[in-house]
């Protein structure tokens, strides 16, 4: 499949493919299957986005012949009174034309929410995608984090990027982990996979492994040891809310400073940050890594523990 053409500016907004099949083919049609979803097409169409047709207005019922190029250029993002702009400075670690990534800091809400005025990642890149306040492109979010982990977060640049990003590309989206963890692993448990399924009981927050939960699957090895403490790389196969936090306190090593599924400690929040994120980009069909170091409180709190 050929990569989808997207304007190369930070607030771009058109798609640019070339249709390449002897049969006609209607418009609507032809950029479902090249995943577009039916929302965006109505979105396209009702909020002042357009579809050209070798450089014409078409509608979505004409009829497409064998090299034919086609423009889809996005419609305004649909008005969400939680979202609200934020000019507090957003760390890029690597930006396409389609994604992307950013180093969330703790503390930082990935999506804002609905019941409180907080800052969040998403409204600190609506005002870096619309810098003069106007909300035409909206980012979404691919993989969160919880508001207390740090580390890296994909995002789509626009909802047409996020739609090409199906379940398929999220099976294949590496996460790793750090963790700095209480206790001890014998010889027998440095490396392992954790398989217990992680469900919801009457508490609306915490989780809980239990017969019935959802499948919950997490690869970890030790990195280091010292007394009453280890350094964990963990990897992420499913996606569950609080899962790296919940099958460590199953392992009997929870996080230092979960204060939810751990034991009191002085460190202010998990410790816990993404430091790997590797993808396939749906649209240009290439395979993206990227690595960041572990913060600095991280850091500062491995090396009071190895003293």
């Amino acid at each position: 499949m050929p990569s989808l053409d997207m304007s190369m500016t930070k607030n771009a907004n058109f798609y640019k493919l070339v249709y390449r099949e002897k049969r006609p083919q209607k418009v609507a049609d032809f950029l479902l299957t090249k995943g577009f979803s039916k929302r965006s097409l109505i979105n396209c169409r009702h909020r002042g986005g357009n579809v050209l047709v070798n450089h014409r207005r078409r509608y979505n019922n004409y009829l497409l012949h064998d090299g034919d190029e086609v423009i889809f250029i996005l419609g305004k993002e649909k008005p969400n009174a939680t979202l609200k702009f934020s000019n507090l400075p957003i760390a890029i670690v690597q930006e396409t034309a389609n994604y992307l990534i950013v180093n969330k800091e703790a503390d930082l809400l990935t999506i804002p929410s609905k019941n409180e005025d907080n800052d969040s990642v998403v409204g600190r890149l609506l005002h870096y995608l619309n810098p003069d306040a106007l909300l035409k492109i909206k980012p979404h979010i691919i993989t969160r984090l919880d508001r207390d982990t740090s580390g890296l977060v994909l995002v789509g640049k626009n909802a047409v990027a996020h739609a090409r990003f199906n379940v398929s590309d999220k099976q294949r989206t590496i996460k790793k982990y750090h963790a700095i963890v209480h206790g001890n692993f014998s010889p027998s448990q440095l490396q392992g996979v954790i398989d217990a399924p992680i469900g919801k009981k009457d508490d609306p927050v915490k989780r809980y492994i239990m017969e019935g939960g959802k499948e919950s699957v997490t690869k970890y090895r030790v990195i280091k040891q010292v007394a009453g403490a280890s350094l964990v790389e963990l990897q992420l196969f499913t996606g569950r809310t609080h899962q790296i936090r919940v099958h460590m306190q199953y392992l009997g090593h929870p996080l230092f400073g979960d204060h939810l599924y751990g034991v009191e400690d002085d460190f202010p929040r998990q410790a816990l940050h993404c430091f790997l994120l590797a993808f396939d980009d749906p649209l240009e069909h290439k395979r993206i890594e990227v690595q960041i170091a572990d913060p600095a409180d991280m850091l500062q709190l491995w090396q009071k523990l190895s003293k």
